[in-house]
């Protein structure tokens, strides 16, 4: 039988999950919680299940392509990439925070429409789209960090990156403008796997079901 695979994504995300993972008898081999490690792929206490771990914009990638059948990745990925071989199928309630506009402090409050806006970011296609339905040309500057730097070395005054609690914005001099979005992380499946895999990936599914359902009870 083939295994199944899920993908989860490194970091603050990371973090957060592996509370609901143990809830969900998911136990991954120990090299897992090695900070120094530099496998990618962990066996766990399942036979017939692996995880790999990546970077939280590659998780959707790899479902929708079909190397993983299962993931976990927040509305910014998959709104960024609106890939149409993923299900969504469960809200874990996990990695809350937002996708916003911020400028620098004292450079104009309002865009005008028609008008053309350059801005530091690494969600490009959600960007383009945004100020596009508001009648305004956003060219984007790609960083993939350290985006808050953008407007302080002069190269544009306005960023679009996650928010949490607005920290890192504040000591480097930047003021949140507009929420495109919040964000939550979503348990998320391959289209094809989900047909071919159903048993097996229904029962992962029925068990963050019954965790998360928990949480609100």
């Amino acid at each position: 039988m083939k295994k199944l695979i899920i993908a989860v994504p490194k970091g603050r995300i990371l973090n957060e999950l592996i509370p609901l993972m143990r809830k969900v008898n998911i136990d991954p081999e120990k090299d897992f919680f090695k900070k120094d490690s530099r496998k990618l792929m962990f066996s766990t206490n399942k036979k017939d299940l692996n995880i790999i771990r990546v970077r939280s914009f590659d998780v959707a990638t790899f479902v929708a392509l079909g190397a993983a059948q299962i993931g976990i990745a927040g509305d910014d990925v998959l709104n960024e990439f609106d890939y149409k071989e993923i299900y969504k199928v469960l809200d874990l309630r996990i990695g809350k925070c937002r996708l916003s506009v911020a400028r620098k402090k004292n450079s104009e409050k309002k865009f005008q429409n028609n008008g053309h806006l350059m801005v530091a970011t690494k969600y490009k296609s959600t960007v383009t789209n945004y100020f596009a339905d508001k009648g305004i040309r956003a060219e984007c500057v790609k960083l993939n960090g350290a985006i808050e730097l953008a407007p302080k070395l002069d190269i544009c005054s306005t960023i679009v990156d996650l928010v949490s609690t607005g920290k890192t914005l504040k000591e480097n001099n930047l003021i949140e403008q507009e929420v495109l979005f919040n964000i939550t992380s979503k348990l998320i499946v391959n289209k094809i796997s989900y047909k071919l895999m159903n048993s097996e990936i229904s029962k992962i599914i029925k068990k963050f079901t019954k965790v998360c359902d928990g949480k609100n009870s």
